[in-house]
């Protein structure tokens, strides 16, 4: 069984003007490096077993790469999707983390393979292992920059959402967050399918992100309603998803994910 991770959260440096959005910068969100590798191998863990060939993951049917303990999305040159692209970010994170990037990466102006079938047949290649040698050395590291996206989080949904949701996102955020395992329930959640936020993140005009699932949220112990309303939010994507893209195939492993949310358990 896992340790609980207890992680602060600075809540007094957010103010709610209700029904208007935040009316101050977002909360500190300060891992220790013990509780960033920790939460980092749980997120390694859920993405791709905690297996280092899953750091550089290309899923069928996707026209982009997955790499890193997030599987932080990468783009190759001239293809724009619906889905927020995020390893840029993760490798100017670790820029100024002091972390010394390979040559042809640091100069990467987008994913260097242009489709799966070429990153399937270099996977053995020497950039793909120099990659994956950077990506397992800097597991805290990836989970300082899952916790900064939190951090920007709530402000932004508050920003997006219907004036009469936003206490209720705000609320449920922190009744989450004050929970010895909120933290990894909340940097996973938002890693895992984003804040929400994106038009272009919807199936039939309903998201799935962590706003959609704080709204979700009954009464009752955060945990298990937050873990609930993230089981129901990903299963209505699936419902809502196009047939051509066989997400069904994904869902039993996402219940799996979310019900570690629950606390008290473990992701392995």
């Amino acid at each position: 069984m896992k340790q609980r991770i207890a992680v602060p959260l600075i809540l007094a440096s957010v103010l709610l003007l209700m029904g208007e959005g935040p009316a101050a910068p977002p909360a500190t969100i300060r891992l220790s490096d013990a509780q960033a590798q920790e939460i980092g191998r749980r997120l390694w863990h859920n993405e791709s077993g905690g297996t280092v060939a899953g750091l550089t993951a290309w899923n069928e049917g996707e026209n982009f790469a997955s790499l890193g303990i997030g599987h932080f999305i990468w783009y190759p040159a001239g293809i724009k999707g619906p889905f927020e692209e995020s390893f840029p970010q993760l490798l100017n994170y670790l820029i100024t983390s002091g972390i010394s990037l390979p040559d042809w990466l640091r100069t990467a102006d987008a994913c260097p393979w242009p489709n799966r079938a070429v990153f399937v047949a270099e996977s053995h290649s020497d950039r793909m292992r120099q990659l994956r040698a950077l990506l397992e050395n800097t597991i805290a590291i990836q989970a300082k920059f899952a916790a900064n996206r939190l951090e920007r989080a709530l402000p932004k949904m508050l920003a997006a959402a219907p004036a009469e949701d936003r206490e209720k996102i705000r609320r449920n955020f922190y009744r989450v967050a004050t929970e010895p395992q909120g933290m990894y329930a909340l940097v996973d959640y938002v890693n895992f399918k984003g804040e929400g936020t994106l038009m272009s993140e919807r199936y039939q005009g309903q998201g799935w992100g962590l706003m959609q699932v704080l709204t979700a949220m009954g009464t009752g112990p955060a945990l298990i309603q937050f873990s609930r309303a993230a089981d129901a939010v990903l299963t209505r994507r699936v419902e809502n998803s196009p047939p051509e893209r066989g997400e069904q195939r994904w869902l039993s492993g996402w219940r799996s994910r979310v019900r570690t949310y629950r606390g008290g358990g473990s992701s392995q």
